[in-house]
């Protein structure tokens, strides 16, 4: 009966060694692997509040009209000075070509001025050689009536006509300076008309509304029939060059980061693969002293709350085609500390 008893044992004793195998090898992989987390904790900093940020431009018109025509399409690329929306530009072609005519009409009338000083000149001129010739004759009247070769009547018939062709040329004169005075209203006239045609035409060019710079559609807010405002966004484009990250590290982590270490970031969107980036700057301000709101520790309880800095990091290899990024995007930062 004892030989019995002792038989089962048996296994359980051969079993040991292996469970302490098994125990031991888990206690070194948990080991290695705690302490390349302290060591990789002792080299680099890391936060996961941090997003991909890029250039946002907004398409908003500048005049106001209905939509003719959307030609851009949600996610679509585009280039800069692309045409994105076309407003019906009918009442600003009207009013080009009002513009336009009047340019003419202001036109016509400094050449009819001109014209009229012109003829004024003319005048004037005549009158001078006839005011001239009168001047000359009383002066030989004048010799004559004093030698009493013409009677007083003769004398003063002439004299009448000479204060007459005076009158005449005086007048003449007159008209042509104020012919010539008329000329520079009339060109400033011509000025005026010339920028109200710009005008007009600048107006209408705003009619067809093109893409501010190049960039991807991202937030299409309109549609064909819809009346728009000047100042109403109508697209948002996310610039398709440059992409960064803002990452906001506690203020206790700042001191082991300086401008231009080497970062390693992880974008949720692609577990396992990560991308290579650099420090660029770090803000002058925490995110809380740029809210609507910020905080005043002046007034009320006092509650000291760890404060979170803005630090703007670049990408120093471009993302590749299978890997595409985008604004917004949830990615964990780690900077090689100092």
């Amino acid at each position: 009966m004892a030989e019995k008893n002792t038989s089962p044992q048996e296994p359980a004793k051969a079993s040991n060694p292996l469970r302490i195998v098994i125990i031991g090898t888990l206690l070194a992989i948990a080991l290695i692997w705690g302490g390349s987390k302290v060591y990789h904790s002792l080299l680099y900093v890391e936060t996961d509040n941090a997003q991909i940020e890029g250039d946002i431009y907004p398409v908003i018109s500048r005049v106001p009209g209905k939509v003719a025509e959307v030609l851009a399409s949600d996610n679509q690329p585009v280039n800069k000075g692309d045409t994105l929306i076309l407003l019906d530009a009918t009442d600003y072609e009207v009013r080009r070509d009002i513009a336009a005519a009047e340019l003419l009409s202001a036109q016509a009338e400094v050449k009819a001025v001109t014209e009229q000083a012109h003829a004024a000149q003319a005048s004037a001129s005549a009158a001078e050689a006839t005011s001239r010739k009168q001047q000359a004759d009383l002066a030989r009247n004048n010799n004559l009536r004093q030698q009493e070769v013409i009677s007083q009547a003769e004398f003063d018939a002439v004299k009448a006509g000479a204060q007459a062709a005076s009158a005449q040329y005086a007048s003449a004169g007159n008209n042509y300076q104020a012919a010539l005075a008329e000329i520079p209203l009339k060109m400033a006239e011509i000025k005026k008309c010339e920028a109200k045609l710009r005008e007009a035409e600048l107006q209408l060019s705003y009619t067809s509304i093109t893409a501010p710079a190049s960039g991807q559609v991202s937030k299409k807010n309109v549609q064909t029939g819809q009346y728009v405002s000047p100042g109403q966004q109508l697209i948002a484009l996310v610039g398709s060059k440059d992409l960064w990250i803002v990452a906001n590290f506690k203020e206790t982590q700042l001191e082991k980061i300086i401008v231009g270490e080497p970062v390693i970031i992880k974008v949720d969107a692609y577990p396992g693969k990560e991308f290579k980036g650099k420090v660029e700057s770090l803000s002058s301000g925490t995110g809380a002293k740029f809210a609507m709101l910020p905080p005043d520790n002046a007034s009320g309880n006092f509650i000291k709350v760890t404060q979170r800095i803005p630090v703007k990091i670049l990408f120093t290899e471009k993302p590749d085609k299978h890997h595409p990024l985008a604004a917004g995007m949830n990615v964990t930062v780690e900077v090689k500390a100092k």
